[in-house]
């Protein structure tokens, strides 16, 4: 599998903060993006040109509304979850999620409580049919 470019899949921190932004509110405009950025006080021009790199990425799309965009994800959340995790993934731990788990029961972010539980979704059917081949 050729190795995908990372720059055009991830997010950045503030790429991130801003996909919240539309994920919670749908269509919206550069100043109510800039406005519900919380902690941050950002420009109107820093938030509109981030917008513009998201749509270059084809991130979010925007339709003309009264002059002003109106900005809407593509990108859904668990979309944006898998590709950070693959890019984790393929970043940190050679692309095993093997690895991964083992590092999270090693630095006691996973208990045994939560591995029970997900060895229960393991052993469960899948319901698009596939079985856990």
């Amino acid at each position: 599998m050729p190795r995908r470019k990372t720059s055009e899949q991830s997010l950045t921190p503030l790429e991130l903060e801003i996909m919240n932004v539309l994920w919670e509110t749908g269509p919206v405009n550069v100043q109510t993006v800039q406005a519900r950025l919380t902690g941050r006080d950002l420009a109107y021009t820093t938030v509109q040109t981030m917008l513009n790199v998201l749509h270059r990425k084809g991130k979010v799309k925007r339709r003309l509304k009264d002059r002003a965009y109106l900005y809407q994800p593509i990108l859904s959340r668990q979309k944006a979850v898998t590709q950070a995790v693959g890019d984790m993934l393929d970043r940190f731990f050679g692309g095993s999620a093997d690895s991964l788990v083992l590092s999270l029961v090693e630095t006691r972010k996973l208990t045994p409580e939560k591995l029970a539980q997900i060895q229960k979704l393991v052993e469960q059917p899948r319901e698009d049919g596939h079985g856990n081949d």
